[in-house]
């Protein structure tokens, strides 16, 4: 229990659980897109079981780092560029991403935005948790590489994924209902996942794009989007 008393794992554990928390916004966006075509009833249900999956998901990545590592050895060389299976997996990850938002928006657009019948919620249900699940997995490689990058220290890794889900579980509500609530938000967090999953694709070939670029991309469109609702807010209570 020495170890409790060393600062530099109090700074590494903050730190950590920081950064998770950052990179867990496209979990939470995600989430709260997937889960809001499902009936009332089943969407908390839905953002829960997502979360312990992606808690699940990460826990098992970090006691398998020596595998995780070799993940990203060449398994297809070509004359450009070499593919391993972490390149494989974000390519994937980031066509689904571009489909199911490409799909979400068609499906505002055209007026289809309604939830499934009764009969076919439940079997809705358990589709939406296995592409939740899915797509952890290739959220969960770069949380894991980068929990590794920055902690030496195992329990530090676990306690900070373990600190960062509790908080997104937390939070999952009241971001999804503020989504729910209002379709510009809804068409934003839409193009949010476009805008992963090409990152993701571009990732898969090479093509690493800094994080920093695209949360402060995202943050900028939110600002702007809080102050188109703020403005309407005015122009409603004017009339």
């Amino acid at each position: 229990m020495d170890f409790l008393a060393d600062p530099q794992i109090w700074i590494s554990l903050l730190t950590l659980t920081a950064m998770e928390i950052i990179l867990g916004i496209d979990n939470l966006v995600l989430l709260a897109v997937m889960a809001d075509r499902l009936p009332p009833r089943q969407r908390a249900a839905a953002r829960r079981l997502g979360l312990l999956a992606a808690l699940g998901t990460r826990i098992v990545l970090l006691f398998s780092i020596t595998w995780i590592m070799r993940l990203t050895t060449p398994i297809i060389v070509l004359s450009l560029h070499s593919f391993s299976w972490r390149d494989l997996i974000l390519f994937l990850g980031g066509l689904f991403l571009v489909y199911k938002g490409t799909t979400e928006i068609h499906h505002k657009i055209e007026g289809d935005d309604q939830v499934e019948t009764p009969g076919e919620g439940h079997a809705g249900f358990f589709a939406t948790i296995i592409q939740i699940a899915l797509l952890d997995i290739v959220f969960s490689l770069d949380s894991v590489i980068t929990a590794v990058g920055m902690a030496n220290n195992l329990y530090v890794m676990v306690a900070a994924v373990v600190i960062a889900i509790g908080v997104m579980m937390l939070s999952s509500g009241t971001v999804a209902g503020f989504i729910g609530r209002h379709p510009t938000v809804k068409m934003l967090a839409l193009s949010f996942l476009l805008l992963i999953g090409m990152t993701l694709i571009g990732d898969g070939f090479g093509a690493h794009v800094p994080k920093g670029y695209i949360y402060a991309a995202m943050g900028f469109s939110a600002v702007v989007e809080v102050l188109n609702q703020i403005a309407g807010r005015r122009r409603h209570r004017k009339h």
